[in-house]
């Protein structure tokens, strides 16, 4: 039985619809706070498993009889290393026999805020005793799509990660990867830094959303503390403004760059181009 938490999410969903093109539905179990999100993939065999990361009471019941399980990485910043704990802890006590964990790219050596519950997490599984297997996903290309409308009508792209390269991929390779991983499985202590095969600055970025929308657009690079008020300003809370500016200036100094092309080897093809994810957004 392979079990995926955070079934109804973008990743998480995305991950079990690969699994359901190949394998039969019924040795899917995907656990998730509220079935109903995932009533179509029911609807096509899978298993739904009521699975509350901060209710630790829904967690064993719900891992019985499975033999991988995809922990994805919780949203909730800030609690996600207890929230994780306590599904390594289930895990263990229902004797799963690998868990894939979806880390963050290069985390022992990140200097981001958003690495810091990674780095907990990792150092958690490696002395539970569960087998396990690292994916330690760099960043996607969604996380700069959202923003495309905007530059296109203020003819800008803002951030602070002046010349660093990014190498993203989309979040259906990730989500491929991790597919492939539940498939066939890996040696315990696996790690894999997982990124796009090519890289770009947010001025690249800025220079391809002009080439296909023919709009002026230009990179405006500003200091971290400049960018995380410049969030705010936008509507996002100050804790998660602050985390992103946080990566901006950690892109700068290259902690978000990765040409091992480990990503495009485990799913078999190119992982998706900036110019292709542009492309896609301005078509929706």
């Amino acid at each position: 039985m392979i079990a995926i938490t955070g079934a109804s999410g973008q990743l998480g969903r995305l991950v079990a619809e690969n699994l359901l093109a190949t394998e039969p539905a019924a040795s899917l179990r995907l656990l998730v706070r509220s079935p109903d999100k995932v009533a179509d993939l029911a609807a096509r065999g899978a298993q739904v498993a009521a699975f509350d990361y901060s209710r630790p009471e829904t967690l064993a019941p719900a891992l019985k009889g499975v033999s991988k399980l995809l922990l994805i990485s919780s949203s909730e910043v800030g609690s996600r290393a207890a929230q994780h704990k306590a599904v390594i802890a289930a895990a263990k006590a229902a004797g799963v026999e690998l868990l894939i964990y979806t880390s963050i790219l290069r985390t022992p050596q990140s200097g981001m805020i958003l690495a810091a519950e990674h780095k907990i997490t990792e150092q958690a599984l490696a002395a539970s005793g569960v087998p396990y297997v690292l994916l330690r996903n760099g960043w996607y290309l969604e996380n700069f799509m959202g923003s495309v409308p905007a530059a296109i009508e203020h003819g800008a792209v803002f951030g602070a990660s002046g010349e660093g390269r990014i190498s993203a991929a989309a979040r259906s390779d990730y989500a491929a990867a991790a597919a492939e991983l539940l498939r066939k499985g890996a040696a315990s202590g696996t790690v894999l830094e997982l990124a796009g095969d090519t890289s770009f600055t947010k001025a690249d970025l800025a220079a391809e959303i002009e080439r296909q929308s023919g709009k002026p657009v230009a990179y405006t690079n500003m200091s971290e503390e400049a960018f995380k008020g410049l969030l705010i300003q936008v509507g996002l809370p100050d804790g998660f403004a602050g985390a992103l500016a946080d990566a901006d200036t950690a892109t700068a100094r290259g902690e978000l760059f990765d040409d091992g092309k480990t990503l495009s080897r485990l799913i078999g093809r190119p992982t998706v181009t900036l110019a292709e994810a542009v492309a896609a957004t301005l078509k929706a």
